[in-house]
């Protein structure tokens, strides 16, 4: 069966899924880089690189990339390329709700940030 999308994408969506972050990036990247006008890969990229930052405690590029990921991905409202973009832009906006002020942040509490809520994305059953 071939399939509408690269196969890039859907590994990542089972690498999202399991909070492979690093590696969406990865998996995206090579979609990306064959393809840069395509917005849709690109919000997906920076939201994973969201992700990754704030594993390791990187606010700020968490809330940069959080707010980039946003801009990109709020056009392909409501469903693009088989998921709920819906589901995914209510998301980040749930994070950025979360994550702290850099301003409150201190060495000694950066490992104690709030945990983000998780994300399943999985292609809808009809587009």
């Amino acid at each position: 069966m071939k399939y509408p999308y690269p196969q890039e994408y859907y590994d990542f969506l089972v690498a999202f899924n399991e909070q492979e972050f690093y590696l969406c990036h990865d998996l995206l990247e090579e979609i990306w880089l064959t393809d840069r006008s395509n917005t849709f890969i690109k919000g997906l990229l920076h939201l994973s690189v969201a992700h990754y930052h704030y594993s390791y405690g990187n606010v700020k590029g968490t809330k940069l990339m959080m707010q980039s990921a946003l801009a990109y991905l709020h056009p392909y409202m409501p469903v693009h390329w088989e998921i709920d973009v819906c589901k995914i832009v209510e998301h980040i906006e749930n994070c950025q709700s979360i994550i702290p002020y850099l301003e409150s942040l201190t060495l000694h509490n950066i490992g104690h940030l709030p945990t983000l809520p998780d994300l399943i994305i999985e292609p809808e059953d009809e587009v």
